[in-house]
């Protein structure tokens, strides 16, 4: 049902408008699965059930947070982490919303090809702001997507502070890196790594050296398992020093 009311509210409606007016309209759906037997993180509603999508994962009805979205919401506040300035790259809109208002934070979300809500267009291999200049950066399911990801993993360390953090997360495979930049197309791509728009699998281990030969410190790898009240999933990141 969630999914049939999705594709028939984006075919009949603009998308900006649908973004801007989602929370009322998740609102009017959801209002049936209010409950106590699980929680969002992210909306901090409590929920009779998550809605199952077609690729596996679990959606809060009244936010639209995933399970990486809500992990990841949670890691930033039980490690205290929303101080200072914040670079997000491609924030789903649930996280989004709640960083814009948070007073503690400065907060710079970006999504180069206009496609995510973002106040910013920056290039990842090319970010227009000096060196040390972030507290935290949030790069989330990204650099599967760039074809010179090392440009990219070595702008992230400059514009990181000394002492900051750097949160990153990929889809992961055994294994080594798998990449193959002679796969061009959405079906070539689809078929090798997964997904229309993606460049390459990692490994956990081949993704931390190569930030390693990009500048950074410590690499610390946090494997986290599941836990069906707040619908996570087992889920590995890569949280970075400079």
């Amino acid at each position: 049902m969630y999914q049939t009311l999705k594709k028939i509210a984006l075919s009949v409606l603009p998308k900006k408008f649908l973004f801007q007016n989602e929370v009322f309209f998740r609102s009017l759906f959801a209002f049936h699965l209010h409950g106590k037997k699980y929680e969002c993180t992210v909306c901090g509603r409590g929920l009779k059930n998550f809605i199952a999508i077609p690729d596996g994962d679990k959606l809060c009805p009244f936010c639209g947070s995933r399970s990486r979205t809500r992990r990841l919401y949670s890691y930033l506040t039980e490690n205290s982490l929303l101080n200072g300035k914040v670079l997000h790259f491609s924030p789903s809109r649930s996280v989004y919303r709640n960083l814009k208002k948070n007073p503690n934070i400065e907060y710079f979300s970006t999504d180069f090809e206009d496609e995510f809500l973002a106040d910013y267009q920056y290039d990842i291999t090319k970010i227009p702001l000096e060196n040390n200049f972030f507290d935290l950066i949030i790069c989330y399911h990204i650099l599967e997507h760039i074809e010179n990801d090392l440009k990219a993993m070595e702008e992230l360390f400059r514009v990181l502070k000394p002492k900051g953090t750097c949160i990153i997360q990929t889809p992961f495979k055994e294994g080594e890196i798998y990449e193959d930049f002679s796969k061009k197309t959405a079906s070539e791509r689809l078929a090798a790594f997964g997904q229309e728009d993606h460049v390459r699998i990692y490994s956990v281990e081949g993704l931390r050296q190569r930030l390693k030969d990009s500048g950074f410190q410590t690499i610390e790898i946090k494997t986290f398992s599941p836990n069906e009240r707040y619908g996570f999933m087992e889920e590995t990141i890569l949280s970075c020093r400079k």
